[in-house]
């Protein structure tokens, strides 16, 4: 059975500045061990819930609880700890002048012993597969690199939950494959939970189970594949189709009899057993 983690009932939101919620009664629970991908078009409330989730702002209406603690003012630091972001652009949350002094700040801010905060960090930057850039200058890194030690320094403070706030939207292709890659890994060997929040459908094509929100309020949910068979009904909310999904479709209309499938690998797979047994 599955361990509920964290939960949001009923949350509704409104910025002093606007006449309408940014967050209108979103509701949904994430499970332990899960990676849980947030889409939706800019505007549609994803940004508001990220900042609600780690306690930059509180809902007007509605509870949100991680680990049964309610987020509040009682709660706001111990959840905090069991939460860690990593943002859309990794050179904003950089402050060492090392990849290892960089990795280590969390730990100094928080607290931990020499000692232990040393085993942290080479254990967390192994994780991200950056144990080799220890002394590298964090700015003189590829995108994707840069991301893979953001995600060590959260990594380091062992939150219960990882937030992706666009963090893969400003990375190359190349960049990109690297940190989902290495956030799969960490998923299957670690059993981390994983929230993703972005408008990258290839992205979300690699989570367990995805919410799409719309005008501040949860449109559909369900697994990608569930998702992806809306088709029309994502475009029409601004939101484009994974490129496997959009092919497959292509090929089938040709009358090529492949799978309905989400992810790019596994239509190629598809693909070169047809080829093979021809």
């Amino acid at each position: 059975m599955r361990k509920p983690l964290a939960e949001v009932s009923n949350v509704s939101f409104q910025y002093e500045t606007s006449t309408k919620k940014a967050l209108d009664s979103v509701s949904f629970t994430v499970f332990e061990g899960e990676w849980l991908a947030i889409v939706g078009h800019n505007g549609s409330g994803k940004s508001t819930l990220a900042k609600l989730l780690i306690g930059l702002n509180f809902p007007d209406e509605g509870i949100i609880k991680v680990r049964d603690m309610e987020m509040g003012e009682k709660h706001l630091w111990e959840i905090r700890r069991q939460i860690g972001m990593v943002f859309q652009n990794p050179d904003n949350q950089f402050v060492g002048t090392t990849v290892v002094d960089d990795v280590a700040f969390g730990l100094e801010n928080a607290g931990i012993k020499r000692e232990e905060m040393i085993g942290r960090v080479k254990d967390a930057l192994v994780k991200v597969r950056m144990d080799g850039f220890l002394n590298q200058e964090p700015h003189h890194l590829s995108g994707g690199q840069k991301q893979r030690v953001a995600l060590a320094g959260v990594l380091a403070l062992g939150p219960s939950i990882i937030i992706l706030d666009e963090a893969t939207s400003m990375l190359d292709p190349m960049g990109r494959a690297e940190v989902l890659e290495t956030i799969r890994q960490l998923k299957a060997d670690k059993n981390l939970t994983v929230i993703s929040i972005t408008h990258d459908l290839d992205e979300a094509a690699r989570a367990d189970r995805m919410i799409v929100l719309n005008q501040g309020r949860v449109f559909a949910e369900g697994t990608p594949k569930e998702i992806f068979a809306l088709d029309e009904e994502l475009i029409k909310l601004g939101l484009d189709i994974p490129f496997a999904v959009k092919m497959g479709k292509l090929l089938r209309e040709q009358g090529l009899e492949v799978a309905n499938h989400i992810t790019e690998e596994g239509l190629v797979d598809e693909l070169c057993k047809f080829r093979s047994n021809k």
